[in-house]
This record gives C-alpha cells, structure tokens and sequence, in this order.
C-alpha cells in the first residue's frame, strides 16, 4: 500500500507538471505560427487545465476501467465548483462576466443534461461517446466560427519560446502526461482493490482529487489578482470539458454496465451544484449582485454532504 501511495502523488506531479509543459510548449508553437491569442487562451490553456482528467480517464478506459474514467469525470466536477469554486467565493465574492449566462452556462447546463441522459440506463456505450463527440464537434465549431470578444489582458500573454524549445516543452509534457496518468491508474486500481471498495469510489476521491488541484490553484489565483470572471470561467470550462471529453473514452474503449450510485448519489449532486452556479451567475449578472460568501458556504455544504453520504455507503458495503 505504501509504495502505491507514493506512485499516486508521483502520478499527480507528473500530471500536474507534465500538464504545464504541455501548455507551454503548445501555446509557444501555436504563437510562432501565428495562432490569435484568444483561440490560445480558450482552446490549449483550457486543455492544459482538464489534461490530468482526460489523459488517466483515457487510462482507466483502455485498460478496462470505465467506472473510474467516469467517477473521474463526476467527482472532478463535484471538486470543482463545492471545494474548488466554494473556497474562492469564500476568500472573497465573485462577480461572473455577463456572457457568462448568454454563452458559457448554457452550455454547461446542456452537456450536463446531456451527460445524465447517457448515464441515465446505467450503461455507457459506443452510442453515447458518439452523441457526446458529436457534441464536442459543435462546441468547437462555434468557437472557431465565432470566438468573441474579451477585454484586454484577460487571457495571459504568451510566453515568446523558439520552435526547438517549444517543441521539446510539448512532446516532455505529453510524454509525462501519458507515463503518469498509467502509473496513477495502476497504482490506484491496486489501492481500490486492496481496500475492497470500487475502482469508481477511488475515482470520484482521490484521482478527481489529485486531478483537480489545477483547476484549484487557478480559481484561487484568479481571484486573489481580481480576475472574477476568469475564476468562473475557469471552472465552468474545465466542467464542460471534463464532460465531453473524458466521458467518451468508457463508450469507445469499455463499454458496459456502470453502478447506479454514480448516477443516483453522484451524477445527482453534480446537475444540483451545476444548477445552483448557474442560478447564483444569473442572478448575480441580472441583480447586480455577487456570488458571496453564503454561496461558497452552500456548495462546500453539499460538497460534504455528497462526500459524507459516499463514505457512510461504502462502510456498509465492505461491512466496515
């Protein structure tokens, strides 16, 4: 147990590290070849975020553990807006963007809803990863057709790397993103058997955990610099692309039956946090108000609500 232990936090620092080599190494060839920086910034900054959740759930997928891609996915989501999102409305209130509720929320709220259809029977197929890359393709789409406008300074400048640099930034963060998220995997697979509970419960605990901290330290960093809306933003993408992308991997790659308590317990408290962000963006954008400390309070409320409700269920399953 304790040298999977220690391969766990290796996985994460290799996956958090390799994930900003990545974004580095990306961003600097995107801008040499004349890349704008908007597309940049939505586009491989937002990946580089997600990367830890995509590349172990693409893992757990090929190696024929689809219950922890997905428990993956809902705990990230879970992480995101009770702990990640919560603690920052805590340090202090937020104010959301108002193309927010016009653009970003919707979409959250439609792959979301699209998500609990594909999970609704119980069973992740070839047919739901199709529908929800069909569904990647339109978003994509529409962010290349028409990409927006946002104020200066809101993405980050990108750092000026030579090709040579830039591209050996990129193949060591995409070589540490795949060797750590299979060290990860294996070793987390081996502590869910040790313990005996399900390979989904490790997913939705410590991977979406471990997985998340980007996501995490981001959203603090954003808004102790004030940069609200990017703090939003940053969650509200990161979800969607967790949805999107990482859930398809368990239709193409493992099809098959999926417990019920990732549906009922888990997929159900992630559509009343998404729906409680969407309700305090739209009401904060359209009442002049600011998603306070009350709000943070409340989703690190269900947060441990979800979290208490999960261990007391997996005590009665292995008769602890």
């Amino acid at each position: 147990m304790l040298l999977e232990t220690a391969v766990i936090v290796l996985g994460f620092v290799g996956l958090i590290w390799g994930a900003d080599k990545f974004v580095l190494g990306a961003s600097g060839l995107a801008r040499n070849l004349g890349v704008p920086q908007l597309t940049i910034g939505l586009t491989i900054v937002a990946f580089g975020t997600s990367a830890p959740e995509i590349f172990s759930s693409a893992f757990s997928a090929w190696e024929g553990k689809p219950k922890l891609a997905i428990g993956n996915a809902l705990g990230s989501n879970l992480f995101n807006i009770g702990l990640a999102l919560g603690i920052a409305a805590m340090v202090r209130p937020l104010k959301p963007a108002e193309s927010l509720i016009h653009k970003e929320i919707p979409a959250l709220l439609l792959v979301t809803l699209a998500a609990g259809a594909m999970l609704s029977d119980l069973y992740v197929g070839f047919f739901d990863a199709i529908v929800l890359m069909l569904i990647t393709a339109y978003f994509g789409y529409r962010l290349f057709r028409n990409p927006g406008r946002r104020k200066d300074g809101e993405i980050q400048q990108v750092e000026e790397l030579p090709n040579w640099q830039a591209a050996a930034y990129l193949t060591l963060g995409l070589v540490l993103l795949i060797l750590s998220a299979e060290a990860l995997v294996y070793a987390a697979s081996s502590v869910a058997l040790a313990l005996g509970v399900s390979t989904a419960v490790v997913g939705l605990t410590v991977i979406a955990l471990g997985t998340s901290l980007p996501e995490l330290a981001a959203s603090i960093t954003c808004v102790l610099k004030r940069h609200d809306d990017l703090a939003i933003g940053n969650i509200v993408g990161s979800n969607i692309l967790n949805l999107l992308v990482v859930l398809p991997f368990p239709g193409l790659l493992s099809s098959g039956s999926i417990e019920k308590e990732l549906f009922y317990r888990d997929f159900t408290s992630v559509l009343i946090l998404t729906l409680l962000l969407s309700y305090f963006c739209y009401r904060s954008v359209k009442g002049n108000h600011r998603i306070g400390r009350f709000s943070g309070a409340l989703f690190l409320l269900i947060y441990c609500g979800w979290f208490t409700v999960m261990v007391l269920q997996v005590q009665h399953t292995v008769g602890v």
